[in-house]
């Protein structure tokens, strides 16, 4: 898939318009306009922006299986589990598996 079709799935997916993705994006309504009506690839720096505006990251954005948005919420979670040791890992994803239980 070609990163404007990507952009496109992105949008259908969230159900956002061009001018919400500019908006969160911090790009003219132009810009996007231009990559998806004319196809135009983004510069490098301006598909940062989209993914920033997206909640993703470029490699996110680039892989091919299921994405993961990443909010303010997310990244305190990894935060927290990066400093976990391999034990209190091991202990708090038990305890998430409890809680995901019906």
């Amino acid at each position: 898939m070609d990163v404007t079709e990507k952009i496109k799935q992105l949008l259908e997916q969230r159900g956002w318009s061009a001018y919400r993705l500019a908006k969160e994006s911090d790009l003219s309504d132009s810009t996007i306009a231009n990559i998806i009506k004319r196809n135009a690839v983004p510069s490098v720096t301006t598909l940062e922006s989209i993914c920033k505006g997206f909640g993703i990251t470029m490699s996110q954005f680039f892989a091919d299986g299921e994405l993961i948005e990443v909010n303010d919420k997310t990244r305190d979670l990894l935060d927290c589990w990066s400093a976990l040791s391999e034990e209190q890992r091991d202990a708090a994803l038990i305890l998430l598996k409890k809680m995901n239980q019906k």
